[in-house]
């Protein structure tokens, strides 16, 4: 399924959270492993199996709780919603809550970067169609939420489903075809 699975370190304290951690846990922990982090929590974008599916091996190897947005009903033990920040070291990640593939999905900001999730691919977006998809939702995460952010944020999407492996939210804006500004019933029309 071509997930990215993240580790993002602090890189004055060596604290550290996993993003998404799914199949390729050897390399997650043996990057762990190799530069003596700490990970302090482990973050899902959204509930789907393939950002989950590391959740209870990654807790069990780190110690860390898993954090989810509020409205996300798999286990977890931290809610957090939109404007909230999750801290470690001395570094932050703003949450900003995106539905549209998911209710519960969420992208994270902080340090020159937006770690998008499902919501945003590099060149494309989420799908709708699954359970809690909705594209009236994503239009307005997207174009609400997301198009109002700073061109050079460098974007590290959830899966590698475009022509590079990361992209910024100025690029998007302009080759991304579901980033062109259109009204709400043109965006639902075109979603299907």
């Amino acid at each position: 399924m071509q997930n990215f699975s993240y580790i993002v370190e602090d890189d004055e304290t060596n604290e550290a959270i996993i993003m998404d951690p799914s199949w390729d846990l050897i390399e997650l922990e043996l990057i762990i492993k190799k530069n003596d982090l700490k990970i302090k929590y482990i973050v899902n974008t959204h509930h789907h199996f393939d950002h989950t599916l590391g959740n209870k091996a990654m807790a069990e190897l780190t110690k860390a709780p898993i954090i989810q947005h509020e409205s996300s009903e798999l286990k977890h033990d931290i809610s957090v919603k939109d404007g909230d920040s999750i801290d470690f070291g001395n570094s932050k990640l703003k949450v900003l809550h995106t539905p549209g593939h998911s209710k519960d999905g969420i992208c994270l900001i902080g340090d020159g970067k937006l770690f998008s999730g499902d919501t945003l691919f590099v060149g494309n977006c989420g799908r709708i169609d699954l359970p809690g998809g909705s594209a009236k939702e994503l239009y307005h995460s997207l174009f609400d939420v997301l198009y109002s952010l700073d061109d050079d944020l460098i974007m590290y999407p959830g899966h590698n489903y475009g022509n590079s492996e990361i992209s910024t939210i100025g690029q998007e804006k302009t080759t991304n075809m579901i980033m062109q500004k259109r009204t709400e019933q043109q965006f639902i029309e075109m979603m299907g």
